[in-house]
């Protein structure tokens, strides 16, 4: 149920509302990310707490919620018509880095060698 592709658009959506002025519409951006970022958390962590799920993607989402929580909460204590505080900013991006991290180790990955295939051998007596 939790997909890391959602709280990945919503922080890349949040820092476009940013860079476009719109900082109440990144509010609640980030604000749906938090929710989204803890589903998947909860399910990478679950999945690594089973043995099913690698270390990487649940301390990558563990960390990433944490970073969206408080860009949130920074965010929400700002005064109303400052600046957004370059913490907030600079959470959300660290968190949609940290999502996106898994997919660039796999881009990055050498390509394994194919094995080389073996001679068929034909018993002797159907020769």
């Amino acid at each position: 149920m939790g997909s890391r592709l959602l709280p990945l658009s919503l922080a890349l959506g949040t820092v476009v509302a940013d860079a476009a002025g719109l900082h109440r519409f990144a509010f609640y951006l980030v604000l749906l990310a938090v929710v989204g970022a803890a589903a998947a958390a909860f399910m990478y962590v679950g999945a690594y707490i089973e043995g099913t799920g690698g270390v990487v993607r649940a301390g990558t989402t563990g960390l990433a919620l944490a970073l969206l929580v408080l860009g949130s909460a920074v965010r929400a204590n700002a005064p109303v018509g400052a600046h957004v505080p370059a913490v907030a900013v600079t959470a959300v991006v660290a968190a949609a880095l940290l999502y996106a991290l898994p997919a660039l180790g796999w881009f990055l990955a050498p390509l394994a060698p194919k094995p080389a295939a073996r001679p068929v051998r034909v018993p002797l007596a159907n020769r």
